[in-house]
């Protein structure tokens, strides 16, 4: 998927990954995700250390790299600051295929989950369907 390689050199870069102290914006997004994970925590998924921040909007997604194992679960958890819907969490291989999964979205919250069938490189986007930008926090959970 060449669009998702486009977004690969903004992996990780500037606004999405949090080096010093929160905003505001950050941590209600924070606090919204953590609420969305905790429902994962009692299916047995631990939190993962590591907390990604970023802004998304309509036609500009933001993704991050991961390296997962086959024989572990995973869910994917994120949440905007600002309230608003059209959040989404989608996973790719590191070919830029989707990969499948059991998704969740409701109000400013999505969560993407799957087991991956073969360890290796993924891709995680978050995108939205609202025009206007807002800050958004990415956390993971894994069994």
């Amino acid at each position: 998927m060449k669009r998702l390689l486009l977004y690969l050199s903004v992996l990780l870069g500037g606004a999405a990954v949090l080096f010093g102290a929160e905003t505001n914006d950050q941590t209600k997004a924070h606090s919204d995700v953590l609420d969305l994970a905790g429902a994962f925590q009692n299916d047995g998924f631990k939190l993962r250390d590591g907390t990604w921040y970023g802004q998304v909007s309509k036609d500009h997604p933001q993704a991050m790299q991961v390296n997962l194992y086959s024989g572990n679960g995973y869910w994917f958890s994120a949440a905007n600051a600002d309230g608003s819907t059209g959040l989404a969490v989608s996973v790719f291989d590191d070919h830029g295929n989707p990969v499948e999964v059991q998704s969740y979205q409701k109000d400013n919250k999505a969560a993407a989950g799957f087991s991956p069938d073969a360890s290796g490189l993924y891709y995680v986007e978050v995108s939205s369907s609202a025009p206007a930008a807002t800050i958004f926090c990415l956390i993971y959970s894994y069994k």
